[in-house]
């Protein structure tokens, strides 16, 4: 069994939507029913971690309706993540239902092949979350997250309350933020800023810890 951290920033951070994922089923709020890796193992460990680059809301979310988290490596600022520890199967079959593509299928196999010879980033198709990133590694283990190819090009685009409820969700709990510093964190997103006030988002986020 290799083990690789698939590090999570967007509705992932939070644990039991990413059960979803692992498990299958359908997460709070959103619209979407997940089938679940071939290996439902519950991840080893997890850890909060922060990357550099921006988080940027762009595209349309057929599971919140919104825009989607995306993560931009050449940005500005850092972005708060969560790191879980899996197998590279698992992590491939979680990249695959990002894109709607079948657990274990020739692409998940394809992902899973490919890991060990990502250094940087990997471009795996022109789907959102397609690109492979190389992260630091974490307690000397390798670490990847995905995203779009092409970030700067996306249109950004609000997210929705559930979904921003969700990400705070995740950050409380693997940051012991404040709802405070969670809005805070959000606000100065691509795509949020303009579209909700910190006001707004706080309050939001309030609701949601309750």
């Amino acid at each position: 069994m290799s083990l690789v951290w698939y590090v999570a920033y967007g509705s992932n951070l939070e644990r039991g939507r990413f059960r979803c994922y692992l498990e299958g089923g359908s997460p709070v709020g959103g619209r979407r029913e997940y089938a679940g890796c071939s290996d439902q193992t519950e991840p080893v460990d997890d850890a909060a971690v922060e990357l550099p680059g921006r988080l940027v809301f762009a595209g349309a979310s057929t599971v919140w309706g919104g825009g989607m988290a995306f993560y931009d490596p050449s940005g500005p600022g850092r972005v708060a993540g969560r790191a879980y520890l899996l197998t590279r199967d698992q992590l491939a079959d979680v990249v695959a239902q990002e894109m709607r593509r079948e657990p274990a299928g020739a692409f998940a196999r394809r992902l899973a092949a490919v890991l060990t010879e990502v250094d940087t980033v990997r471009v795996l198709g022109p789907g959102r979350y397609e690109t492979v990133v190389r992260l630091r590694d974490l307690h000397g283990r390798p670490a990847f997250t995905v995203t779009c190819r092409d970030v700067e090009g996306l249109e950004p685009r609000a997210p929705t309350a559930s979904y921003v409820r969700t990400i705070a969700a995740g950050l409380r709990s693997a940051h012991r933020w404040s709802s405070t510093q969670v809005a805070d964190y959000l606000v100065s997103a691509v795509g949020v800023a303009g579209a909700w006030t910190r006001d707004d988002l706080e309050t939001v986020v309030r609701r949601g810890s309750r």
